[in-house]
């Protein structure tokens, strides 16, 4: 220690903390900067919309005067659709990363699987849209239908839920399994009983982000031809219907400035749909946290 000269020490100590003040500010300036914008954006999505938020305006059609306008048949076409894209999405993507995680050998084919199924996360949606417009509406000859737009829309959000399920249960230790297997239970039965339960919490932290963001996605709808002006519901799988975003997209196109504020209050409605959807997710998950 005596070789070391205190006064080069404690420069250099400085130069490092003065480095590490910068990058925290930085970081923080950053962090304050988005929720400013949030913030900012939320304040003027409530003072606009607030105002058209009543009774009527969920239990009426669209209309031409903004002062009829509502979003009935947009809001029951939003939670048709969720009821379709939730199990489809959820059991497949769960399914897929069971097999990959616990049955698929570690090869080059497998591997390239994978490495397929984590690039497809981060393809643009009206990709997807492209998709859903060949193979379920023109293909199978669904038309602009509830099965088709949420067969599409499960296709979206299929990657990030496998992803975030493959995560989750790799996460699992393996000693768990191994004790299952030490008690006499089959793989399956180590899977369910073991694997599974454990994994829930980050399984669902993954579907809750991937329901959020099919919820909201526009592109997709677009290009399979979902319309945008419905005076009607939907009475099956197979009827045409709108959706949320859709009608939301259309008042904010529209000229008059008092679509502007009947589309704010359509976003107040599509985000209070969002967070009564995301808190049931949350209570699951937070239930499987405790229990297991």
């Amino acid at each position: 220690m005596r070789y070391i000269d205190d006064t080069v020490l404690m420069k250099r100590m400085k130069i490092r903390l003065n480095k590490n003040r910068g990058w925290k500010a930085l970081f923080l300036a950053g962090t304050l900067f988005a929720l400013l914008c949030l913030v900012i954006l939320l304040v003027r999505i409530v003072s606009q919309g607030v105002g058209y938020l009543d009774w009527d305006f969920i239990t009426n059609f669209a209309s031409r005067r903004p002062e009829n306008a509502g979003i009935k048949a947009a809001l029951v076409g939003s939670i048709y659709m969720m009821c379709i894209i939730a199990p489809v999405s959820v059991i497949l993507g769960v399914a897929t990363a069971i097999y990959l995680e616990e049955y698929a050998k570690k090869n080059r084919i497998n591997d390239f699987i994978r490495m397929n199924i984590s690039n497809l996360a981060g393809v643009p949606s009206i990709v997807f849209g492209l998709l859903g417009l060949t193979i379920f509406v023109r293909a199978l000859a669904l038309g602009k239908s509830l099965l088709a737009a949420g067969f599409t829309m499960s296709l979206l959000i299929l990657p990030v839920i496998i992803v975030a399920a493959q995560e989750a249960i790799r996460a699992v230790p393996q000693e768990q399994r191994e004790a299952s297997y030490g008690m006499g239970a089959t793989k399956w039965q180590t899977i369910t009983r073991v694997v599974l339960p454990a994994a829930i919490p980050g399984i669902l932290t993954g579907s809750i982000l991937a329901l959020s963001r099919a919820i909201g996605e526009t592109a997709p709808l677009v290009v399979i031809g979902i319309p945008v002006i419905l005076r009607f519901l939907p009475d099956s799988l197979f009827s045409e219907f709108t959706a949320l975003p859709m009608q939301i997209y259309d008042w904010a196109k529209r000229p008059q400035e008092e679509f502007l504020y009947v589309a704010s209050a359509g976003i107040i409605v599509l985000m209070i749909f969002l967070v009564i959807m995301n808190s049931i997710a949350i209570f699951i998950r937070n239930k499987f946290q405790k229990r297991y």
